[in-house]
C-alpha cells in the first residue's frame, strides 16, 4: 500500500467532498511546494477531518478509526513496543484473545510491519484500520505525559518504590526519544532533565531527601562504587525497557551540592540507519562512498559532542561490511555493538589506551581500522602511519568545521607532506531540529520578511518569495513543532590541488575558499537547502550554524574563484 495524494483527491472529488476547482488549486499547490494534499487540505480547511479520514480510508480499503473520540486505554497502547509505533506510526486502538486492531497512518513500509507483527502476536489475527498520524502520535505521547505524572507521584508519596521509580525515569526518558538524562542537585531540590531533539527540558522536580537512595540505586545499576562521594566514576546499565533492550552509560560527578548524575540513552536504532538516512547531500555522500572504496588512506568526522559522528561511521562500516574485508575498531566507550565486526573498548585501567590499542590492531591483519577520537600526537600519528602502509581509517575528531580539521592535525604534530598523501575525505557535521511532518505548514516571505534573519538573502534565494515551512507546537512533538533531528554538513575532498595545499600548512579561510571553489558548501548553505526542502526552519538553522561576515566573505570568495 503505496500513499498517492492524486487518487486521495479523486476520492474526495468522486464524493463530492471537493470541488474540481479545490482540487487543482491543491495539485498545483502540491507541486510548488511537495507537501502533501493532507497537509494542504487540512491547512485551508476545505473538509471536515472526519469525512477526510474516512475517504483516505476509502482510498486504503479499511475502516477509519477516529482517535479523538475513541481512545485507547494505556494497556493497549503499551501492546506494541515503543519503536514498532514510532517506526510505523502505529497503535493498538482494541484487542481481545484472538484478535487485535491497530491504526496506522503509515502504509509505506507496511509489508515489514506485517512480519514484526507476526512474530510479536503469532497466535493473533490482526485487523488494520487508518488514523491521522498526528492523532496516533498524540495518543503515544500522551502515555508518556501520564508517565510523568506518576514519577511525580512517586516523588511525592510517603513510601516511593526507589528501583521501580527509577525504571519508571528510564521508560519515560526512551518514551520520549531523550538522548540524556540529567539529574541536577541543588541546596534544597534536584532536578531532572531531559534531552529530547537536542534541547533541555525539565521533567520532574523532588525533594532531596530521596535523592541518596536513587544515587545508590543507580550506582548498583551501573557496578559504581557506593562509598566514593567525592571522584567522577562511570559506569554502565543494560537493561529492558518494552520488551526491548536499552543500554545506558552513566556519568556521576561530583558537585557543590551532591552527585551529579547524567546518563545517555544508547538505543538500538542505529541498527537500521543507512548512509541515504544521513542527510547528506547526493555529491557528498558519492564522495563518502568514493572515499570509503578506497583501500588506504583516512576519513575524518568532525564536530562537537553530540554531533552525531559516530552514528555517520557506524552507518559507513555498515555499508563497508563484508565477508571479505577485516573491520576492527577501538573505541571509548563502544556505544553499538554490530555483528560481524571486531570491536574494542578502551580500558586505561588495564594501560589499553587509543594509541597502544592502535599499535595492536594494526599487527591484527585489519583491512579497516576504526578508531573512536583521535585525541593527541601519537595516536595522530599511529592513524596516518596505519593509513599510508595500506590501511583504511576512519576516525573523529574535534573541529569547529571542516576546514579547521587540517590546520588543527598540523598543530597537533602531524607532518604536511604525510597529512597531504594519507586524507582522503573530511566530513563536519553537526545537528538540527527535524519540522515534526504530521503538523507541517508553509508560509511564504519576501525577500524583505528574510533580511530579518540574514544579511544578504539574495545569496542564498533568488526568486522575490520563498516558500519556507514551520510545525504547528502539539502533544506530539512536546508543543515544540518539531520532532527528531537530522545532521548538515560540510564536506572537504583531498584533491589533487588540495593535497597541495595541504603541503603549505595553510590557514582554515585558504582552506574553506579553495573548497567553496570546487563545489564545496558550508554547514549554512546544507541547512538552506534543507530549509527550502521543509526540513527544519531558518530559526533552528540560526541556533546551530549561524551566518556571519566570516561566512559571507568566504562564500563571496569562491564564488569569485568560480
Amino acid at each position: 500500500m503505496n500513499t498517492n495524494n492524486i487518487d486521495v483527491l479523486s476520492i474526495l472529488k468522486k464524493g463530492s467532498y471537493i470541488t474540481p476547482q479545490d482540487a487543482e488549486k491543491i495539485e498545483q499547490s502540491i507541486k510548488d511546494t511537495g507537501v502533501s494534499a493532507i497537509e494542504e487540505l487540512t491547512r485551508l480547511e476545505l473538509v471536515n477531518k472526519s469525512i477526510l479520514g474516512q475517504a483516505i480510508s476509502e482510498y486504503y480499503g479499511i475502516p477509519y478509526w477516529d482517535l479523538e473520540s475513541k481512545v485507547p486505554d494505556d494497556n493497549l497502547v503499551s501492546m506494541l513496543p515503543e519503536r514498532i509505533c514510532d517506526k510505523y506510526t502505529a497503535v493498538v486502538v482494541s484487542s481481545n484473545e484472538k484478535e487485535l486492531t491497530i491504526a496506522l497512518g503509515n502504509f509505506e513500509e507496511y509489508a515489514e510491519l506485517v512480519k514484526e507483527l507476526k512474530a510479536l502476536f503469532p497466535t493473533y489475527t490482526v485487523h488494520f484500520v487508518y488514523s491521522f498520524k498526528e492523532d496516533i502520535r498524540n495518543v503515544v505521547e500522551q502515555k508518556a505525559k501520564l508517565l510523568s505524572n506518576h514519577i511525580q507521584e512517586m516523588f511525592e508519596s510517603k513510601r516511593v518504590d526507589i528501583p521501580e521509580l527509577v525504571h519508571q525515569i528510564f521508560k519515560e526518558a526512551v518514551a520520549l526519544k531523550t538522548s540524556d538524562i540529567h539529574f541536577e542537585p541543588s541546596e534544597n531540590d534536584v532536578l531532572i532533565r531531559f534531552r529530547v531533539d537536542g534541547v533541555l527540558q525539565d521533567a520532574a522536580r523532588f525533594e532531596k531527601t530521596a535523592y541518596h537512595n536513587v544515587i545508590n540505586r543507580i550506582k548498583v545499576l551501573a557496578k559504581i562504587r557506593l562509598d566514593d562521594h567525592f571522584s567522577a566514576q562511570d559506569g554502565a546499565i543494560r537493561t529492558t525497557i518494552e520488551n526491548e533492550p536499552v543500554d545506558l552509560r552513566v556519568s556521576i560527578m561530583p558537585t557543590l551540592n551532591d552527585e551529579k548524575i547524567v546518563i545517555r540513552i544508547l538505543t538500538n536504532y542505529v541498527q537500521s540507519l543507512t548512509l541515504n538516512g544521513l542527510g547528506l547531500r547526493e555529491r557528498d555522500q558519492n564522495l563518502l562512498v568514493e572515499a570509503a572504496k578506497k583501500p588506504f588512506g583516512m576519513i575524518l568526522v568532525t564536530g562537537p559532542t553530540g554531533s552525531g559522528k559516530t552514528t555517520t561511521l557506524y552507518s559507513l562500516l555498515k555499508f563497508m561490511k563484508s565477508k571479505g574485508i577485516n573491520i576492527t575498531t577501538i573505541e571509548d566507550p563502544v556505544e553499538y555493538k554490530i555483528p560481524g565486526i571486531n570491536q574494542i573498548q578502551v580500558n586505561n585501567d588495564t594501560n589499553l589506551t587509543f594509541p597502544k590499542g592502535l599499535r595492536a590492531i594494526v599487527r591484527q591483519d585489519p583491512d579497516v581500522i576504526l578508531v573512536g577520537e583521535i585525541r593527541d600526537k601519537e595516536t595522530v600519528e599511529i592513524a596516518l602511519n596505519a593509513a599510508l602502509t595500506g590501511h583504511l581509517v576512519l576516525s573523529t575528531f574535534h573541529a569547529n568545521d571542516a576546514a579547521t580539521a587540517i590546520p588543527r592535525l598540523l598543530d597537533m604534530g602531524a607532518e604536511p607532506f604525510l597529512l597531504a598523501s594519507t586524507l582522503n575525505l573530511i566530513i563536519s557535521q553537526r545537528l538540527v531540529r527535524e519540522i515534526d511532518s504530521a503538523s507541517k505548514y508553509s508560509r511564504e516571505l519576501s525577500q524583505k520578511d528574510l533580511k530579518q534573519y540574514l544579511p544578504k538573502p539574495e545569496q542564498y534565494f533568488s526568486s522575490k518569495t520563498i516558500t519556507v515551512y514551520e510545525g504547528k507546537p502539539s502533544k506530539s512533538n512536546n508543543n515544540t513543532g518539531f520532532r527528531g533531528r537530522t545532521a548538515i554538513f560540510e564536506t572537504i575532498y583531498m584533491t589533487p590541488e588540495m593535497q597541495e595545499l595541504t603541503l603549505k600548512v595553510p590557514s582554515n579561510i585558504e582552506i574553506r575558499q579553495l573548497a567553496n571553489a570546487q563545489g564545496g558548501e558550508t554547514f549554512f548553505q546544507d541547512g538552506i537547502d534543507k530549509v527550502i526542502k521543509g526540513v527544519t526552519t531558518i530559526e533552528e538553522l540560526l541556533r546551530v550554524a549561524p551566518v556571519d561576515n566570516a561566512i559571507t566573505k568566504i562564500y563571496e570568495a569562491g564564488k569569485t574563484k568560480k
